[in-house]
């Protein structure tokens, strides 16, 4: 049946109103698990130092003589290390037309812009602290840069057999090797070396292919069932080493494929020289401009209470 002539359609209409929802749908990912566990404390220059500090090894042969005079024994001195601060900015820049115009999504555009500029500046600051980038100094004409957290953990590590550690104090980075499948030994080692050196990392920031990598381990191999609910659970989210080591592991889309940290997050900090901020930048014409700053640091406190495994395949 064809339709009678004549008839006025939506095809052919011409006034109708456009069907745009008021709701911006955004999935993108804006979780910044690593930052949001590191406690802040204040940086009051560009070069942020702090100290460290190791015991003398244990003596098994300390005994001495009955009556004799006391010996002195030698003094420990404190390691001082430092770490660069980086800036990191987001800018936003909206026409005045822009701004009086009616538009979906309710919000005014540059107040959404700088709620999105915001989060992904935050994603930024997260991928810099756990990337394996050494510090810079920084000049006129060369930027600024922290060390990442794989710059600086090294004693307690388990990596390829053909790989090269960093110095583990922010100035050079670790050096790949063959990348190994995930194997609980080497967790196992890994945090076993962090017990041994006095460390009790609590938090393990690890991707997704790595967290599902976790499920596969002896100690989960007996999946749990709810018959009325239909629901299996597959998934480790504690994980308790034979030392007794207990490490919350938390996915984080922006950490390296290649590595997982188990931290301390007592012993590692976010050091700010200035906070995150936002600011009205010079008008040059018929827009407006704001920025989003902040100036940084990675305070590792001291890198042996930190454990990872390195080097691992990604697929």
């Amino acid at each position: 049946m064809g339709l009678p002539s004549n008839t006025l359609t939506t095809f052919t209409a011409i006034g109708n109103r456009e069907d745009l929802s008021d709701i911006v749908y955004d999935v993108s990912p804006a979780e910044t698990p690593f930052l949001s566990a590191l406690p802040k404390t204040k940086a009051t220059g560009t070069k942020h130092e702090w100290q460290t500090h190791a015991l003398t090894a244990p003596s098994g042969s300390n005994a001495v003589l009955e009556g004799d005079d006391a010996t002195t024994d030698a003094a420990t001195v404190n390691a001082r290390v430092y770490n660069y601060r980086q800036i990191s900015d987001k800018v936003a820049r909206v026409t005045g037309t822009q701004e009086a115009v009616d538009n979906a999504g309710k919000k005014a555009k540059m107040a959404a812009q700088m709620e999105a500029r915001m989060k992904e500046l935050k994603t930024d600051v997260e991928t810099t602290l756990l990337a394996n980038v050494a510090s810079v100094a920084g000049n006129a004409t060369l930027a600024p840069r922290s060390a990442g957290l794989q710059a600086w953990v090294k004693t307690n590590i388990d990596k390829a057999s053909d790989a090269t550690a960093s110095a583990g104090n922010g100035t050079d980075i670790h050096t790949d090797g063959t990348a190994r499948a995930l194997q609980e030994s080497q967790v196992e080692s890994a945090l076993a070396l962090a017990w041994a050196n006095g460390g009790k990392p609590t938090l393990g920031i690890l991707n997704a292919f790595q967290k599902r990598r976790f499920a596969s381990f002896t100690g989960s191999s007996t999946k749990t069932s709810d018959g009325d609910k239909k629901k299996v659970v597959n998934s480790v989210d504690i994980y308790i080493d034979p030392l007794g080591n207990e490490v919350r592991l938390v996915p984080c889309r922006h950490a390296p494929t290649d590595v997982i940290y188990f931290v301390d997050t007592e012993m590692a900090k976010f050091a700010v020289l200035r906070d995150f901020r936002s600011h009205d930048l010079a008008k040059t014409g018929d827009s407006e401009r704001k920025q989003i700053i902040v100036e940084y640091t990675l305070e590792v406190c001291n890198e042996k209470a930190h454990a990872a495994v390195y080097d691992l395949a990604a697929a």
